[in-house]
């Protein structure tokens, strides 16, 4: 085997896992994919991973596609793609069938690498930022979604031998780079996965919910992103998604630093005014890059519109009302919003855009936006 084409066990090969595996399989690297739902794994064993673009179905054969009580060898490098909520039984299940110098990438929404760490240890936990569109639409079938990001780092800040290896080989996918901050991409990606969400609440396109809500946008990435700065978090903007321009602006709040210091370095002033005009232009911005996206509806809204599943969301944002707790920080918006999800993923039927007017009306009434 070329010393450059490295063997890589995809435990998740859902939209996430299914896409990295289609292209890193593309690109020659020895591919081994790991799922829990029989029916997927037997198309990919005998299809391969069908990638749909353009209207176009591309088989790529991976090695091997297997259930997890089918993986016999011991795992080497492995991309963990499974839902947030899954990644407790599977650090658990990895901790059992790890090589001694195997490790494990966190390819997943939300802060994961804690608990995975937990199982594994530290320095066999690889942090990883992903933004990526794609959504499996029949079994071993995955839709590209459109481009996004992809950043991976070790959890300690270094730049170690293995991230740079992991963002080369990525790299056959789309843009992929090192980070010695990869938490400051996964608190900022929980800042834009906030506004992402609260579209989940309507039946349209992200992009054009977001463009009509934007009181509930604002508020819900300047709550999650607050909480990263009072956790002493570097936020990374990504695509087009400026995190500093949610920030709050009122001086001795979290954040305010930051959005001060974008203020001028966009051309802003200091009023209030300036504050609202600048969360604007950002909003224009992310709005426009998610309107030529091929996918128009999150994978949240999927989980619950088509496979009546319940979501990831409640697990992501776990983590942030407790450090919002430990900081004493308000956070209206974002408990609004995961109750109303909450009652969506009760009863679909339930979805409505009127509930995005009632987190505008929160927005506004807290934060006059």
């Amino acid at each position: 085997m070329n010393p450059s084409q490295r063997e890589y066990t995809i435990v998740g090969a859902g939209a996430i896992g299914g896409t990295l595996a289609w292209h890193l399989a593309r690109a020659g690297h020895p591919v081994t994919v790991v799922d829990r739902d029989p029916s997927h794994i037997a198309a990919i064993a005998s299809d391969g991973i069908v990638l749909q673009v353009d209207g176009m179905r591309v088989p790529q054969p991976v090695v091997a596609a297997l259930r997890p009580e089918q993986v016999s060898e011991p795992l080497g490098r492995v991309l963990l793609a499974v839902k947030a909520h899954a990644t407790e039984g599977a650090a658990a299940w990895l901790a059992e069938h790890l090589a001694p110098d195997g490790f494990v990438v966190s390819l997943q929404n939300g802060l994961n690498e804690d608990l995975i760490a937990q199982h594994i240890g530290a320095e066999r936990t690889v942090g990883a930022f992903v933004d990526l569109f794609a959504d499996v639409v029949a079994p071993g079938v995955i839709a590209d979604g459109g481009a996004g990001a992809i950043a991976v780092g070790e959890m300690s800040g270094a730049a170690s031998p293995r991230v740079r290896d992991l963002a080369a080989d990525l790299r056959a996918w789309g843009h992929a780079v090192v980070t010695r901050n990869v938490a400051g991409y996964l608190w900022a990606k929980l800042g834009f996965g906030a506004m992402l969400t609260a579209t989940a609440l309507a039946d349209d396109a992200m992009g054009d919910l977001l463009d009509r809500h934007r009181a509930a946008g604002h508020a819900l990435a300047g709550e999650v992103l607050s909480v990263a700065t009072a956790e002493g978090i570097a936020l990374e903007p990504f695509d087009a998604f400026e995190p500093d321009a949610y920030m709050p602006a009122a001086a001795g709040l979290a954040g305010a630093g930051a959005m001060a210091t974008y203020l001028a370095a966009s051309g802003f002033g200091g009023s209030g005014l300036a504050v609202s005009a600048a969360r604007d232009v950002a909003t224009d911005r992310l709005v426009a890059w998610l309107r030529t996206q091929t996918k128009t509806r999150s994978g949240i809204w999927r989980d619950i519109v088509v496979r009546h599943r319940a979501t990831e969301i409640p697990t992501h944002y776990a983590p942030v009302l407790a450090a919002a707790g430990r900081h004493r920080i308000h956070v209206p918006v974002l408990r609004a919003l995961l109750e109303q999800l909450a009652e969506v993923e009760a009863d679909p039927a339930t979805m409505n855009e009127a509930r995005l007017a009632t987190l505008d009306a929160i927005a506004t009434k807290e934060y006059a936006l």
